[in-house]
């Protein structure tokens, strides 16, 4: 598992020079070069070992290199590692049949993606035919991938560079109660959720408008959870007025907040549910997108207008397959949502050390601490899309983080936490008495 550095030189330079990575300027210094995992720890070329704080893109549940599911991986490549989409395949059909089983009411039938990106696609296509409507609403606050439709449909900044992008999205504020932009009063149109629905209907024609995508937790722009009644209230209007209702829980799904599909908590069915990540750890490209009966219905008579050269492949539903037993065979939900309350409570006694942290919120393992100035004005740490110098005093604290071997993620003023399911106790508390000193470099800016 480990190899001396200088030998890997290359690789980094290699990835440098030759890579596009995301989301990013293509220079800088050499990456971090990986050489293996287990668990809830990745290794580099030199050895040394890291507590992954974030799963890597909040993809990796189960951690690293699990062995049922790197077995079952190779034990389906050596029975078949690829058919068309349009012929059966035991992996495939076994996959579906377990979504049809765990997931929330009557969402039964999927259309496998490689990704969460693809399922958002294809989820607001399908909307547009089912209704004949085509508006699509969703929040400024939100991520639901980086092709051309699913960027237009998140509200974040890195959809400026392209836009204009897909005609036809519209959106709404979100339920922020630490910022509420409504101010907050009682009741709150925007944080109730419906009333502000309504509310921009009136403006745009709900005959015009085919869905609402939400994610059911706001993540990589959060973690912000809605407050009870939210999800509730926005089913409602949804209903009223014959618009289908889409959830992305690319990230949350699959045990992310103590629940297997975050909707769960709140009791809340939608007509579409878009899944990745936890599906099947990452360990392969999947992603699906599960529909209700109605629309299953439908498409019997309709055509389903979408397709993919990867749609169902093998190795990834086989990986889906063995995920999904893994994390029942090994209590897997269950230990997020113990975790997770030890998590909070860890995350609770850090508030009451450090004044830089104003708000502390999140669900099973997901969970976010917004750092501020002056928590009386909650002026944030670091400002609203934040580059360079202003972005310096949270770069900082993820930096001291990681040369002590512990990796958390950022956005904004917000340290973003969403290690492993498979995390224990031992590990919650080895990554939190990292983060304990390295707020120290925050609460030098309040």
């Amino acid at each position: 598992m480990t190899a001396d550095p200088e030998s890997l030189a290359w690789v980094a330079k290699a990835q440098r020079e030759h890579v596009l990575t995301s989301w990013s300027k293509q220079s800088g210094p050499d990456p971090l070069v990986v050489v293996g995992g287990e668990g809830c720890y990745f290794v580099d070329s030199s050895g040394r070992r890291h507590l992954d704080f974030m799963s890597q893109l909040v993809n990796l549940n189960l951690g690293y290199q699990h062995p049922r599911l790197v077995e079952a991986i190779k034990r389906q490549a050596d029975e078949l590692c690829y058919i068309g989409p349009n012929l059966a395949n035991e992996a495939r059909s076994k996959l579906a049949l377990q979504l049809a089983e765990l997931a929330p009411g009557n969402l039964t039938a999927s259309f496998f993606t490689t990704g969460g990106a693809a399922a958002n696609e294809n989820a607001i296509k399908l909307a547009r035919h089912y209704t004949g409507r085509h508006k699509i609403i969703t929040r400024y606050r939100s991520y639901h991938g980086a092709t051309a439709g699913a960027i237009t449909l998140s509200g974040e900044p890195r959809r400026w560079p392209a836009e204009p992008g897909m005609p036809g999205v519209v959106r709404m504020l979100d339920p922020y109660t630490y910022r509420c932009p409504a101010g907050h009063p009682d009741p709150c149109p925007v944080c109730s959720g419906g009333p502000h629905l309504e509310e921009i209907l009136q403006y745009e024609n709900p005959e015009t408008v085919a869905a609402v995508v939400l994610e059911t937790v706001t993540g990589t722009n959060g973690p912000i959870v809605p407050p009870d009644g939210y999800l509730r209230s926005i089913r409602e209007v949804c209903d009223k007025y014959g618009i289908l209702l889409i959830l992305d829980e690319v990230m949350v799904g699959f045990g992310r907040l103590g629940s297997w599909f975050g909707c769960e908590h709140w009791d809340v069915v939608p007509d579409i549910i878009s899944v990745a990540k936890g599906l099947n750890s990452g360990y392969v490209p999947l992603g699906a997108m599960i529909v209700s009966e109605p629309i299953r219905d439908w498409l019997r008579e309709h055509t389903f207008s979408g397709g993919l050269t990867y749609s169902g492949h093998p190795l990834a539903c086989a990986s889906g397959v063995a995920s999904i037993e893994i994390m029942k065979d090994e209590k897997i939900v269950e230990n997020a949502a113990t975790q997770g309350i030890l998590l909070e409570r860890r995350l609770r006694e850090l508030a009451d050390r450090h004044p830089s942290i104003g708000d502390i919120r999140g669900l099973g393992l997901m969970w976010g601490i917004e750092l501020v100035r002056d928590r009386e004005t909650k002026e944030p740490l670091a400002p609203f899309n934040a580059k360079g110098s202003e972005a310096a005093p949270i770069s900082q604290v993820i930096k001291a983080a990681k040369d002590k071997g512990v990796h958390f993620g950022a956005f904004n003023n917000v340290i973003r936490l969403a290690p492993p399911l498979i995390i224990t106790e031992a590990e919650i508390d080895e990554g939190i008495g990292v983060l304990d000193e390295a707020l120290t470099l925050a609460d030098q800016q309040v």
